[in-house]
């Protein structure tokens, strides 16, 4: 059985390996068709790759860390057993964060009290800032943060997905199972609302 230590203290020796074979393993599609193979070190270099973004993706659903952990665990261990049923329709990072999802809403729906924390890093100072800027972006980033709480589990979503994750309305359709129509309507109401919401603050 595959297994995989999740926690970043445990994995930090294994960076400098994984890194050195990244020219044989160069695109994510290779990664998986070698995991279908049953290639540990293209598992470990798929891992590396993609386990900050998609454990932040399940966090902001779970608002749990050690939740998010598990599930991150769940969800490499889905790709180690599915690789071979991947088909390549869309992109490996898609096919990662459709897994989460699942794996994320069904956590929410076993636990009767969620709270969606969301801790979306919107603003790094620039250090050549001056402290007047430094505190706008803050509190523009605080501004930000609070109206993202207050948007619908839906909205939230399309949001972290298309301007977080960068995806396309088609990669944002398949990972949350819906029309591209429908992508672009919450878009829209998404980021009315939290115009609205901003400009009220």
């Amino acid at each position: 059985m595959l297994q995989m230590s999740i926690r970043s203290g445990s994995t930090a020796a294994a960076v400098p390996a994984i890194a050195a074979t990244v020219g044989e393993y160069s695109s994510d599609e290779i990664l998986v068709e070698r995991i279908a193979a049953g290639d540990k070190l293209a598992m470990q270099v798929l891992f590396a790759r993609h386990r900050t973004s998609i454990y932040r993706w399940l966090y902001r659903f779970v608002g749990n860390e050690t939740v998010a952990e598990d599930l991150l665990s769940d969800v490499f261990f889905d790709v180690w057993q599915q690789a071979g049923r991947f088909e390549g329709r869309s992109a490996v990072t898609t096919w990662l964060l459709s897994i989460a999802r699942f794996k994320a809403l069904s956590a929410r729906r076993r636990r009767t009290h969620v709270e969606l924390d969301e801790t979306i890093e919107t603003t790094v100072p620039d250090t050549a800032d001056n402290a007047d800027v430094v505190l706008e972006k803050k509190h523009q980033g605080e501004m930000l943060r609070d109206a993202l709480t207050k948007l619908s589990p839906e909205h939230r979503e399309i949001i972290d997905l298309v301007y977080y994750h960068e995806k396309s309305v088609d990669d944002a359709a398949d990972i949350l199972s819906i029309p591209r129509a429908t992508v672009k309507t919450r878009m829209f109401y998404a980021r009315k609302k939290l115009a609205e919401m901003v400009q009220q603050a």
